[in-house]
């Protein structure tokens, strides 16, 4: 079920994709689930084998930004072509990007909206699938719709099963939460979904005012991008902040997530303690913060406390992660 990322697996894999089969494969930020975007049976085959609302659009992965016209009908609009350009420079990386949808995208990728969000990711053997499979690759995280994202091969063996017959296995993800999306066809350009690629980093390249929205979006509506609903991200074991429960009467088995070392740790009673990064790095614990949630919840504990952190950088999309995760 897991294979190694080698040249034979890789071409195996993309087989897969070209006859409208799904394979699981890593990026930089999670592992996806993909399929031929351009394949309606395809594209189903991920929404069935997810449990996913097809109010959920996908994500379309390109290997070069020179594949974007067959995804999207965006060569009209010199305000897109001029904003594409200046982000050029995030990719291949952890941004993806909103924008009109081209016919060759069915409706299903986009839960029937007209626009699709598409990126090229930052890992190579995400790359080399996508060129060898000649085909855009839709995909959303590889597990059970709103559980926790996997960052790992063996997180999606051990979410899917046998419900996906190859994995390739690129190794831990270096990113650890999804890619920022980022929409271009509103007024001010968008951020729908908090990543790695901040609102002032995107700001800086865009020499313009970028708009964070923050949306709680149920299964019922179609959401424009994916990763909005209120409640997504979560483990099967409850879970709360960690704040909120000091001093409070707790359950007897306990798991706590704690973002640094230093850290109150005035629940001494707890059954698991695990810390993401001893300094408070960010960056290492946006990597850390799903694998983390992923082993407390085999632990047969009663309730998860999380701890917090201040919303700049990719601390946003951390908050963004833990709130969804809590509902």
């Amino acid at each position: 079920m897991i294979f190694l990322p080698t040249q034979q697996n890789i071409k195996r894999a993309a087989d897969i994709v070209r006859q409208g089969g799904v394979v699981a494969f890593p990026t930089e930020t999670v592992y996806g689930l993909g399929a031929d975007a351009t394949n309606d049976t395809a594209v189903k085959l991920v929404f069935s084998i997810k449990g996913r609302p097809s109010t959920d659009p996908l994500i379309v992965h390109l290997s070069s930004i020179s594949e974007i016209s067959l995804v999207s009908d965006c060569d009209n609009d010199p305000k897109i072509r001029l904003r594409l350009a200046k982000l050029s420079s995030f990719w291949p990386g952890s941004l993806s990007v909103v924008l009109p949808k081209s016919k060759n995208i069915p409706d299903s990728v986009s839960a029937g909206l007209a626009t699709v969000a598409v990126r090229i990711p930052n890992h190579q053997v995400a790359l080399e699938l996508i060129k060898l499979s000649e085909r855009p690759i839709a995909a959303p995280s590889a597990n059970p719709f709103g559980y926790v994202s996997p960052t790992s091969a063996q997180h999606v063996a051990d979410s899917l099963g046998d419900k996906v017959s190859l994995i390739l296995n690129g190794g831990d993800c270096s990113v650890g939460i999804e890619s920022t999306v980022l929409s271009l066809c509103e007024e001010a350009p968008t951020i729908l979904r908090p990543g790695a690629i901040t609102k002032e980093m995107l700001e800086q390249k865009l020499q313009e005012p970028v708009i964070l929205r923050s949306s709680k979006i149920s299964t019922l509506e179609a959401a424009p991008a994916p990763g909005m609903l209120y409640q997504h991200y979560s483990p099967r074991t409850p879970i709360g902040w960690l704040s909120e429960h000091q001093g409070k009467p707790l359950p007897a088995r306990v798991g706590v997530i704690q973002f640094t070392s230093s850290q109150d740790r005035s629940i001494e009673s707890a059954a698991t303690r695990l810390v993401l990064s001893e300094d408070g790095t960010l960056d290492t614990i946006a990597t850390r913060l799903f694998a983390a949630l992923r082993e407390l919840d085999t632990q047969n504990l009663e309730l998860i406390l999380i701890d917090s952190c201040l919303e700049h950088g990719i601390g946003v999309a951390i908050m963004d992660r833990v709130r969804r995760a809590i509902g």
